[in-house]
């Protein structure tokens, strides 16, 4: 009789996508791949495809609360994964809930979609920045968060995207991962820093292809499934970004929508 596994547990705290390429889809797939049992908690949900996003309706940030309670107070969740949190209700009751949690906690700052759609209500900037931000193990920011949550201009240069990131420190999260996704050129650069300074660098080369959808939801969820496996946070990143390349390079062999596609989360396997 097979012995019965216990694998970690990760749970992602996020929206629906319902193209299935982002959000909590692309968190429960990335986090399954990495081996690691994935348990969500529904924030949004939204009407979207490769193309556009159409409507979004929010989940009453009661309910948001009764499912954190739910899944914290039964599962040995072992590092948690913050993406949509559109309404100033809900981060609120996010942070409520989260408040006794010990382990790591990753942080995408989810505000404007793929598509342009905006994602977070400016209202709600502010209770991000005072109730979030000071949860984070780790921030993920792509350049135009950073940017917004700082108030100045996007990142050029890695030494810009360090000076932000040291700036984002300043207002409570333990680390920030800088994305580079959104600058220009050959390379995608992302830069690791702590109180310490930088912390790693992380280069690509940048690919041709139109189908990233969902790139900031896989990196920061692989990123959250190495923590929950025991992986120390530049390790974890690491791994991350190796496979969120993988996902990458691999996103055409699926040509889902007319759009902008996913990328392939179990590039490994098929």
């Amino acid at each position: 009789m097979p012995v019965p596994s216990r694998p970690p547990i990760a749970l992602t705290i996020a929206g629906s996508d319902s193209g299935g390429g982002a959000g909590i889809q692309a968190d429960t797939k990335t986090m399954s791949a990495h081996g690691v049992f994935a348990a969500s908690v529904l924030t949004a949900i939204t009407a979207q495809n490769t193309t556009a996003v159409t409507a979004v309706q929010e989940v009453p940030a009661d309910v948001v609360a009764a499912q954190i309670h739910a899944v914290l107070s039964d599962l040995d969740v072992r590092a948690i994964k913050l993406g949509m949190l559109s309404s100033a209700a809900i981060i609120e009751a996010t942070a409520d809930g989260l408040a006794g949690f010990a382990g790591p906690i990753v942080v995408d700052p989810v505000m404007i979609a793929k598509t342009g759609h905006a994602l977070l209500h400016d209202s709600a900037v502010d209770a991000m920045t005072r109730r979030i931000l000071p949860l984070a193990t780790l921030l993920t920011p792509n350049l135009p968060e950073a940017a917004r949550l700082v108030g100045d201009a996007s990142a050029i240069s890695p030494d810009e995207m360090a000076d932000q990131a040291m700036r984002l420190l300043a207002l409570g999260p333990r680390a920030v991962l800088m994305k580079g996704g959104h600058a220009s050129g050959p390379t995608c650069t992302d830069v690791l820093v702590d109180a310490s300074g930088v912390v790693a660098t992380l280069r690509a080369p940048r690919l041709a292809t139109r189908n990233t959808h969902g790139t900031g939801c896989t990196y920061s969820a692989a990123i959250a499934a190495q923590l929950a496996l025991g992986e120390n946070l530049p390790d974890a990143v690491t791994a991350a970004h190796h496979y969120l390349q993988g996902a990458i390079a691999a996103a055409d062999r699926l040509n889902i929508g007319a759009g902008h596609g996913p990328v392939h989360h179990f590039h490994r396997w098929w």
